[in-house]
């Protein structure tokens, strides 16, 4: 059965990423595991070559010492995510979860997850939001895009503090990508049961037509159903009305050509992931 991956790096996104990822879990039932990756760029000890001013013995001395400081700092990383990994696990067991699984690997996250693809259902990240003490300091999420653009499979970007999800918003833009992702969510049993406003911006007869169709698919699978529609720039409308109805999750289809998908991973990615105030369900 594919399973809901966790990803955990000791930050402090990780204690969101391990109630959401147990919260996924349980609502699919579907098994967990926690992934902890190592980069390998991070263990190189960052220590300027000075080897050229140095004589052949000494300079063996320091290759020697070199090492070993490598290897120290690769056996700390290793203990390090190992206490990490198993407390997201005795976490998660608290929540419920049977029987959540660990795993640590070398490299990269994109490259372990793109090997761990077709074993996995939904991959849950940590998001890094803006700090309320400086609002207009800049937020990178460089990894989160990273992996959006590169892995296939849902991923849900998490909030800052974890809340059950209660109700949920879908960013409609009634494209047939936008229409997948509509009949997506009404088949998976990740959010089945929780009431959803289907939100477009934009107005018109097909807009109109769009939003009765999500409605109509929607509440066949007996979700409650409120459409709504908005105008002006999509990044703050979404972002406005998921505030002023205190949604606890946004979905986004990332597949296609619509105008969401490009929001998502064209130039704007950065801006729409920092605003939300929200975690993200990404459908690829």
């Amino acid at each position: 059965m594919n399973k809901v991956i966790g990803c955990i790096d000791g930050t402090e996104t990780s204690a969101t990423v391990c109630e959401y990822a147990a919260w996924s879990a349980l609502r699919m039932g579907a098994p967990l595991e926690f992934l902890h990756v190592i980069d390998r760029h991070q263990e190189v000890a960052p220590v300027s070559d000075f080897s050229g001013n140095l004589k052949v013995g000494a300079q063996d001395e320091l290759l020697q010492q070199l090492a070993e400081l490598d290897a120290q700092r690769s056996k700390i990383a290793q203990e390090h995510g190992r206490i990490l990994v198993d407390a997201a696990r005795g976490r998660a067991a608290e929540l419920g979860v049977k029987a959540p699984e660990g795993r640590q690997r070398h490299g990269t996250l994109v490259e372990t997850l793109g090997e761990m693809e077709d074993d996995t259902r939904l991959i849950v990240l940590g998001r890094r939001h803006v700090d309320a003490a400086a609002p207009d300091q800049p937020v990178q999420n460089h990894r989160l895009e990273r992996v959006i653009r590169a892995i296939h499979k849902p991923i849900l970007a998490t909030a800052a503090h974890y809340r059950t999800p209660e109700r949920f918003m879908i960013a409609f833009d009634g494209s047939p990508t936008g229409r997948k992702t509509v009949e997506r969510v009404a088949a998976s049993p990740l959010l089945v049961g929780l009431p959803v406003h289907v939100v477009t911006v934009g107005s018109g007869a097909s807009a109109s037509d769009a939003l009765a169709w999500a409605k109509t698919e929607l509440e066949a699978r007996g979700f409650d159903v409120t459409t709504a529609t908005r105008d002006g720039d999509a990044e703050r409308a979404l972002g406005d009305y998921a505030t002023e109805h205190t949604m606890d999750l946004v979905v986004i289809g990332a597949y296609g050509h619509s105008r969401i998908r490009h929001l998502m991973i064209g130039s704007t990615t950065t801006a729409l992931l920092r605003t939300l105030p929200v975690p993200v369900l990404v459908l690829r």
